[in-house]
């Protein structure tokens, strides 16, 4: 026997260290060559790191939460083979990319036929004794989804608990005192999330500015042109007339459409609207991207809204769907309430939020009349958008949405 040592690898992009997220295995387990041991994150990727022999685990480095420096000892194992010398830092890993805002990739090393889940459903499957194996994905690529979990478990479950249980159905009060509390370690993604956002409110100085549009003339718009697309198309929600508004707007305020280069100390005004659409996933915020939004049709960005927002939550975006942003728009839909107070995605100087749009009572020309009303809360990055600035951008936006035909007049 002899032993063997892993390193943590390198992950690329400059990465001197490592958090780990998950084991898989534990000390005196015997482990197959390939078997995943281990989920680690660096601030930009999540990786499951694959055993590098078959052996048994002598010793691992830390715990879920602790930050491990590339090159430093990771896994020990104790091996059949005859080589004895402790592995050299490995090659770099493929990593699944983390774009701005907090976002987390679930793109993990993995050969075809192995289990798909997220490491919550892993951590909660080892945790009840269930064999992820055993259950059926029905998510993209046989992914096992948090529906395919519960699932499984309660199916699993429900035999010992009902017969456990039956001889404590009784009657028993309708109010009962609960008792006792929880404690959730902040680690991966929720890390990631909590140190970008904390980043992004400390250092930027944000200026909010909100305004009601009058959308039912878009809502009219909206309903006629979904009535007219052909089957199987993606239906038009407000955020496509949003983006194709923005990307009109933004030529006159290209300060709303830029990034800040902190290390260069340099304002970055982009021409082209790359829309950052803010997309709630499984395992946290993500914010793909919607590029040269201001050349896409409004089927076409429709289109593309749908297919950059599935891939997000399905765990498949690339770096290239979650990086690049340039102004990020986020709606909450039928839960957007009245008023939100959005963090703005850094590096860029704006976020446009999009509330829930309602029927309501307004005065018009001395009458009332019931009209479909929508609230843009946004913020900006008061350094350098001024509020003159914020204000105007944003009732022009108001205007084109009140008047949707503008949206789509050249010049």
């Amino acid at each position: 026997m002899t032993r063997y040592v892993f390193k943590m690898p390198d992950l690329g992009e400059g990465t001197v260290e490592a958090e780990i997220v998950a084991w898989h295995v534990k000390v005196g387990e015997h482990v197959e060559e390939d078997q995943v041991m281990a989920e680690v994150m660096t601030e930009k990727a999540a990786v499951e790191v694959p055993a590098p022999v078959t052996g048994r685990v002598v010793s691992i480095a830390g715990g879920p939460g602790d930050m491990i420096r590339v090159g430093a000892e990771l896994i020990v194992f104790e091996t059949e083979s005859s080589e004895t010398e402790p592995l050299a830092v490995p090659a770099p890993l493929a990593a699944a990319p983390i774009a701005p805002a907090a976002v987390h990739v679930n793109e993990m090393v993995r050969k075809a036929g192995r289990v798909m889940a997220s490491p919550a459903s892993r951590r909660r499957a080892k945790e009840a004794g269930l064999d992820l194996a055993q259950v059926g994905g029905s998510g993209p690529g046989g992914r096992i989804t948090r529906g395919d979990l519960e699932a499984a478990l309660s199916g699993a479950a429900a035999p010992a608990v009902q017969a456990a249980t039956a001889t404590k159905r009784v009657a028993t009060p309708g109010l009962a005192r609960r008792t006792g509390t929880e404690e959730v370690k902040v680690i991966g993604v929720r890390r990631v999330i909590a140190n970008r956002m904390t980043d992004a409110k400390r250092n930027i100085p944000h200026f909010a500015y909100v305004e009601e549009v009058d959308v039912t003339e878009l809502e009219s718009l909206r309903q006629h042109l979904n009535g007219r697309l052909p089957k199987g198309s993606a239906p038009l929600t407000y955020l496509p007339f949003l983006i194709a508004a923005l990307a009109r707007v933004l030529e006159d305020y290209p300060q709303c459409n830029a990034w800040f280069d902190t290390e260069r100390n340099v304002v970055v005004r982009h021409r082209p609207l790359h829309a950052g659409v803010a997309t709630q996933t499984p395992d946290g915020l993500k914010v793909p991207v919607v590029r040269h939004a201001e050349a896409l049709t409004l089927r076409e960005l429709a289109e593309e809204i749908k297919r950059v927002s599935e891939v997000a939550r399905s765990g498949k975006a690339t770096k290239e769907d979650l990086s690049g942003s340039t102004i990020t728009v986020t709606s909450l839909g039928k839960l957007g309430g009245i008023v939100s107070t959005p963090i703005i995605n850094a590096p860029e100087m704006a976020i446009i939020g999009v509330n829930k749009a309602i029927d309501r009572p307004v005065v018009m020309n001395g009458a009332i009349t019931v009209r479909r009303i929508m609230n843009l809360s946004s913020s900006f990055d008061h350094r350098f958008v001024d509020g003159y600035d914020a204000a105007a951008m944003v009732q022009a936006l108001k205007d084109m949405l009140e008047h949707p035909a503008t949206i789509f007049m050249a010049g």
